[in-house]
C-alpha cells in the first residue's frame, strides 16, 4: 500500500496542550477582548457554544462558517456577524496569549517536512471550528504555516466536523484521494482514529496528549511525537 497523503490533525497532536485549559484560556482571552465592542461575557461564551454545536451538527447544507454566525447572530439578538473582522483582529492579537499553555514541539516542523518526502499531499486536518487567521496563529506557535500544507480545513471551507466522518470524506474528495491511501494522524481517538478507520484510512495514535473519552480501544500503530 502506497500512502499518498498523510493528515495531521492540530491541537494536542502537532501543537501540545491541554484541551480543557487551553479552551478555558482562549475563551476569558476573547471575553475580555470583546467587552470593548459591548459584549456581555456570559452571553458571548454561551452564544460562542451554541454556535460551535451548529457546526458539529452540519449537515453539509452550508459552511461551518455559515452555521455558527447564524446561529451566533440570533442568540445574541444581534448582528454579531457584522463584527467580523473585528473578532479575526482578535485572532491575529490577543488570542496569542494562549500560546502560554500551549507546549513547546520542535518536532512539528519536522513531521510536516517529512511527511512532504514521502506522501503527495499533506493536509492540516484541524477541527474545522476557527477562521482561517486561528488557525494560522495556532500554527505560528510551533513554527509552520499554511504553505507547509496542501489543504487546512477551518471554519470557512468546511461543511461538516469531526467526528463525523463526512468531515474526512470532504477532505478526500477536495484532494482526490481514496481513503486506503491516506494515513491520519491524530491523538482523539473519537474524533481523528475511529471515524478515520471507518472509511478506511491508515491511523497513527500519537499519545503524548491522549484523548480517549469513550475508553476506546486502542490496538493500532502509535506512540509519543517523537517516534512517528
Amino acid at each position: 500500500m502506497s500512502i499518498r497523503a498523510i493528515l495531521f490533525d492540530l491541537d494536542g497532536t502537532l501543537l501540545p496542550m491541554d484541551n480543557d485549559e487551553f479552551t478555558e484560556v482562549y475563551l476569558r482571552l476573547l471575553a475580555k477582548t470583546a467587552m470593548q465592542w459591548d459584549y456581555e461575557p456570559k452571553q458571548l461564551i454561551d452564544g460562542l457554544w451554541k454556535g460551535t454545536a451548529a457546526m458539529i451538527k452540519n449537515d453539509g447544507s452550508r459552511s461551518n462558517s455559515e452555521a455558527f454566525w447564524t446561529t451566533f447572530d440570533a442568540y445574541l439578538h444581534r448582528q454579531a456577524s457584522a463584527d467580523m473582522k473585528k473578532f479575526d483582529t482578535f485572532y491575529v492579537n490577543e488570542f496569542h496569549g494562549a500560546k502560554a499553555v500551549t507546549g513547546e514541539n520542535p518536532l512539528a516542523a519536522e513531521a510536516v517536512a517529512l511527511a512532504r518526502k514521502k506522501a503527495q499531499y499533506v493536509v492540516l486536518a484541524t477541527n474545522p471550528l476557527f477562521p482561517p487567521c486561528a488557525v494560522e496563529t495556532r500554527l505560528g506557535w510551533i513554527d509552520l504555516s499554511y504553505s507547509g500544507f496542501d489543504l487546512v480545513t477551518n471554519y470557512e471551507n468546511s461543511r461538516y466536523c469531526k467526528p463525523n466522518p463526512a468531515y474526512y470524506m470532504e477532505i478526500l474528495d477536495k484532494i482526490g484521494v481514496k481513503a486506503e491511501d491516506c494515513l491520519m494522524i491524530g491523538n482523539d481517538v473519537g474524533e481523528d482514529i475511529v471515524p478515520a478507520r471507518q472509511l478506511g484510512m491508515s491511523t497513527y495514535l500519537v499519545t503524548d496528549c491522549l484523548i480517549n473519552r469513550r475508553e476506546e480501544k486502542t490496538d493500532g500503530p502509535g506512540g509519543k511525537c517523537a517516534e512517528h
